[in-house]
């Protein structure tokens, strides 16, 4: 046996082992920085030309601005998150800790908004593009409106003819209980996306070791992708999704029928919430396998995943025809169908980095390259975004479409070891310096 053989064969020693993912970690640091600042440099350049975009910041859809001493708020609540979160996450019950970081999340996610004035939350929704300008065809007859909901996509507003009828029918919901106006559209679609920390954090807990929640609490709490939680309805997709998962965990780990139902209605409300949230089944479908679920609640969790699917059939609306609609809308419009494949299917990847974090980008070689659980529900949501990126109907503005897959690629942070307060540092700088440098619509 030759020297080199021996070599390859001899065990890796533990530092050794550190040292090379250290040394993996910050080059994924580099690349993601070069690969941001590439995506950025370029998009300036191709809106120069005319050749891309209608955004006036590309990759991105925003503007560029300054804020300053508006941002104090929101550095304060970061200096106490990052100050306190890695202590609590470790010392707290666990029943105690999921509510904790719901908490935290709200006034990471509120304090950032904020910075753009009192009715920064409500702002976004109040646009004649956003949902609420078309809930008065809802209100007049909501059956009516859902049978003919794919005839009359054309004269919708921009975000109605880009998804299905199901978040029309939860704001229309909300209004029904005397919930009415933008602000209490605002506040649901904020603490149901908040709330994806602890759904998030239960289903590591399930298919992992609490361990690694614990340590994934505090960088689910403070991801950059806050900024796009107050207020974009995929804010909400991503809590539905998150809970989807969480109870498809919960009930394969612990042989919960209920939670498998409950897990089932969530999952079968996604295809009818966004048709881009297809691929984020390959999470739940993920957590079932890292628990094993048996055939018993796999038959529960199906039957009530084809609830709503048969609802929605029933009340006239045949989803298959509302791709069909939705894809031809886009095709003719002048918006986003009109941008460069080649630009934004590499592009879209940095805006994904901008979301995740450097902490995140550090800690990806590492998650990626074990054969854990973390890595199967990291990896199956890089599966699903990249799917929906290399399809070409994501040609930019997926700072809000990437939110629901995003949260679940901020899992693999859990690598880094507690309290890491630095790595959470740089998290909460990135997501300040966003906040400060761009005016987003959502």
């Amino acid at each position: 046996m030759t020297l080199g053989e021996l070599k390859r064969r001899r065990p890796v020693s533990p530092p050794e082992a550190a040292e090379r993912s250290a040394r993996s970690g910050w080059i994924a640091v580099a690349l993601w920085a070069l690969l941001i600042i590439g995506a950025l440099v370029t998009g300036e350049g191709l809106r120069r030309a005319g050749l891309s975009t209608e955004d006036n910041l590309p990759p991105l859809h925003a503007e560029p601005r300054l804020l300053t001493w508006q941002m104090l708020p929101a550095a304060c609540v970061a200096a106490v998150a990052v100050s306190v979160l890695p202590s609590l996450a470790q010392r707290l019950s666990w029943r105690l800790l999921l509510p904790v970081s719901w908490v935290a999340a709200v006034a990471w996610t509120v304090a950032l908004a904020l910075s753009d004035g009192l009715d920064a939350l409500h702002r976004p929704l109040d646009s004649p593009t956003e949902y609420p300008a078309g809930l008065d065809a809802v209100r007049a007859d909501p059956g009516v409106w859902l049978s003919t909901f794919t005839e009359r996509l054309g004269g919708y507003t921009t975000h109605v003819r880009g998804h299905p009828p199901l978040p029309m029918l939860v704001l229309w919901a909300l209004e029904e209980t005397g919930l009415r106006g933008t602000g209490w559209s605002a506040a649901l679609i904020i603490l149901v996306g908040t709330s994806a920390v602890a759904a998030i954090a239960i289903t590591v807990r399930c298919v992992a070791d609490e361990a690694t929640a614990r340590r994934a609490v505090p960088f689910l709490a403070l991801a950059p992708l806050a900024l796009w939680i107050a207020t974009s309805m995929d804010a909400f997709f991503l809590g539905v999704g998150a809970w989807a998962t969480a109870l498809v965990a919960v009930a394969a780990k612990r042989g919960n029928l209920l939670a498998a139902a409950g897990g089932g209605l969530l999952l079968g409300t996604l295809p009818y919430l966004s048709y881009g949230l297809l691929p984020l089944f390959a999470l739940p479908l993920a957590a079932a396998l890292l628990t094993r679920i048996t055939p018993r609640l796999a038959v529960v969790l199906l039957c009530c995943a084809a609830i709503v699917p048969l609802a929605f059939t029933l009340g006239g609306f045949w989803w298959p025809d509302g791709v069909a609609a939705t894809h031809e809308t886009y095709v003719i419009s002048r918006g986003s169908a009109q941008r460069s494949y080649a630009y934004f299917v590499i592009a879209n990847i940095a805006v994904l980095g901008l979301l995740v974090g450097p902490a995140t980008a550090h800690a990806l070689p590492a998650s990626l390259s074990n054969r854990r659980p973390l890595a199967w529900l990291v990896g199956a949501a890089l599966v699903g975004l990249l799917a929906l990126d290399v399809s070409g109907v994501t040609r930019g503005e997926v700072e809000r479409i990437w939110v629901p897959y995003a949260a679940w690629v901020v899992v693999a942070a859990a690598q880094h070891k507690p309290p890491a307060r630095l790595w959470l540092s740089a998290q909460a700088v990135l997501a300040l310096t966003l906040q400060a440098l761009i005016l987003s619509p959502w």
